[in-house]
């Protein structure tokens, strides 16, 4: 036992007051006369020996009763450990994503573990809080509970690892300190194995609060399944974690109001389709009844009214292939004779092709160039006999690989760059044996980086970088046969799509997304994207004849969007959080020696304390005090 104030243990001196009082009583006994002197001997010889038991008790208990006190003022403490006297610095990772929305016995988990800090840290006790959006660095709960309180979840989940390495960075420099970091999370399964590197100076704790439920209902994607001119399929995926489950309610709606309503059964996936009109705008919300995680139980999208893209064919060739591609319910084609350009169309265009012009005239590639500068796209179909010169002179400017030579050798196309950007979505499945489009002559580059088709001595037949597209060979029906091929649909048509970014149906928080809007703007104005009164800038790019607006991290909450310069509305957009904390599998955590679990952080948290703090005694002195006292009354009104 040790004492807070020893220096208070001189009072203990105090005890010689009630000896001296009892030692040295000053008072004289008188005496009287009795008849009868043997029966008056008796009497008070039993009289002195009672008084001394009581006087004996009550010395004994006065005694004890300033020595408590003493002891109390002195605050006596015990510990069980040496180190109580060093400093103690507590980190906790609070894990804030969506898969914390799974419901424990007190609410969600994540507030669940929110209740656990505020009542186990006093208003003034320091810590460090972080979370996979925010830190609170060295402060109080007092300071924080508001913060707290109303913490949001977040896509946006730290690796348990990564989150073990920041814990570690706001320790202190002093090596006399305790640390002990908290991880709180539910410890989703992920890629990774669970692992954490042995740190001899932190002791780690992993609190993992268990859900109560093990099912998980998702809404996965949405998807045009079937189209035609009067109508959309949209098809609705959803996934599902645990035993199979009947008659889940699917609900579709527009705006605010409700326009169908389903049912599917359910095991691990399962598929319906809602049926809307065709060319109308349409702000749609699926979504499905489920009591575990919310935030996946909302899917948004919208169709706007088309934006249609504009294509301008510079021609030596014919361009019939050109006019079956780009139709007129999604492109407005035009074409001109390579003898008689009208050079201000040409800043208008969202996309260019030059069909097999022989030479290239200083004109146009000056032309091409501020295009291209714009954010135009170009494709290069290349001719027999052209003029090297006049082609590389454009190459170089729309950065591609400049021609060398011209091949009369035969050649078939028998590659295909599955991952490029034009064809990363065109294709169901991976295709080795095809029909192999063949040509007659064709020309080596200087590079073969960025190809989308190969021939069959792994030298591009088309390269394709930043928006600018360049075939090896001429494809005219003399020369090949590739406008017969499937191959060339999927190619030219995306090159199309993709030179106007067309918002899609909704996009995903947290990646990279790339929306063109087709507007024009003065140089002072700016996009933003507004959704109930809350505004935000997106990262933008401005054009002659398009905004394109660059979203990762922004928008933080799923929803519609609008696209607003100043108060006027131009687009609406949709954006949904990844689907990747739907699935309800965890790690089964296993003590070692690197980490210990707790199922509570309340457990956790007292833990920690109770091997670094003191257990204060001054109490039960007090109380021992109090005991004497009452003691002592009862030997002065009872013992007779």
């Amino acid at each position: 036992m040790q004492f807070k104030h020893p220096e208070l243990l001189w009072a203990l001196l105090v005890l010689l007051i009630p000896i001296i009082i009892h030692l040295f009583q000053l008072r004289r006994f008188q005496k009287v006369a009795f008849t009868n002197v043997k029966f008056l001997k008796k009497v008070k010889l039993q009289t002195r020996k009672s008084s001394q038991i009581k006087k004996w008790l009550t010395l004994l208990t006065r005694m004890l009763l300033l020595a408590c006190l003493v002891f109390a003022f002195a605050q006596p403490f015990t510990t069980n450990s040496d180190t109580f006297n060093a400093k103690n610095e507590t980190v906790i990772y609070l894990d804030n994503s969506f898969s914390m929305q799974a419901k424990g016995n007190n609410g969600s988990l994540l507030n669940a573990s929110i209740q656990d800090i505020l009542r186990s840290y006093s208003e003034d006790e320091e810590l460090t809080i972080f979370t996979n959006d925010d830190t609170y660095r060295n402060t109080t709960v007092k300071a924080i509970a508001n913060d707290l309180i109303g913490l949001q979840y977040s896509a946006n989940q730290l690796s348990y690892k990564s989150a073990y390495l920041k814990g570690k960075q706001y320790f202190s420099k002093d090596a006399s300190s305790l640390k002990n970091l908290i991880l709180v999370s539910d410890f989703q399964q992920k890629d990774e194995p669970l692992e954490f590197d042995r740190d001899s100076t932190v002791a780690l704790r992993l609190v993992k609060p268990k859900a109560v439920y093990s099912n998980n209902i998702s809404v996965d994607s949405i998807y045009i399944s079937k189209y035609n001119n009067s109508n959309i399929e949209i098809g609705v995926d959803l996934s599902h974690k645990g035993d199979p489950i009947k008659n889940v309610s699917v609900s579709l709606h527009n705006n605010e109001e409700l326009v169908a309503k389903t049912s599917v059964d359910i095991n691990e996936e399962a598929q319906t389709a809602f049926t809307i009109p065709n060319n109308t705008e349409f702000n749609g919300v699926v979504s499905i009844e489920d009591a575990s995680l919310q935030y996946d139980n909302k899917f948004y999208f919208n169709i706007n009214t088309s934006d249609k893209i504009k294509v301008l064919s510079i021609n030596e060739a014919s361009d019939e292939f050109l006019k079956k591609l780009y139709t007129d319910d999604e492109f407005v084609y035009t074409a001109f004779d390579y003898k008689s350009i009208d050079y201000s169309k040409i800043e208008t265009q969202n996309l260019i092709v030059l069909n097999e012009l022989k030479t290239i005239p200083n004109a146009l590639i000056t032309a091409l160039k501020a295009f291209k500068d714009d954010g135009g796209s170009i494709v290069i179909i290349t001719s027999d006999n052209l003029s090297l010169n006049t082609y590389n002179q454009l190459l170089t400017v729309v950065s591609l690989p400049v021609l060398t030579k011209e091949n009369d050798n035969k050649k078939q196309i028998t590659s295909i760059n599955y991952d490029h950007p034009i064809l990363s979505d065109a294709f169901y499945n991976r295709v080795s044996n095809f029909q192999y489009p063949k040509v007659n002559t064709s020309y080596s580059l200087s590079s073969n980086t960025n190809a989308v088709y190969k021939y069959d001595d792994n030298t591009p037949f088309l390269v394709g970088n930043n928006k600018s597209f360049l075939f090896t060979a001429p494809i005219n029906t003399e020369n090949s046969n590739f406008k017969k091929s499937p191959l060339i649909v999927p190619v030219l048509y995306n090159i199309g799509m993709q030179s106007l970014e067309i918002p899609k149906l909704y996009y995903t928080i947290g990646t990279d997304n790339t929306i063109d809007i087709n507007v024009q703007l003065s140089q002072d104005e700016i996009l933003s994207l507004e959704k109930n009164g809350d505004k935000i800038i997106p990262l933008q790019q401005t054009y002659s004849k398009k905004v394109s607006i660059f979203t990762n991290e922004f928008p933080k909450d799923s929803g519609i969007l609008n696209v607003k310069n100043s108060t006027e509305t131009l687009k609406k957009l949709s954006f949904n959080h990844a689907r990747t904390e739907s699935n309800l599998v965890y790690y089964n955590l296993i003590k070692n020696n690197n980490y210990s679990i707790d199922t509570s952080l309340t457990s956790a948290i007292e833990t920690i304390k109770s091997n670094a703090s003191i257990n204060a005694l001054w109490k039960w002195f007090v109380i021992f005090a109090l005991v004497f006292l009452i003691i002592e009354m009862l030997i002065l009104k009872y013992l007779k």
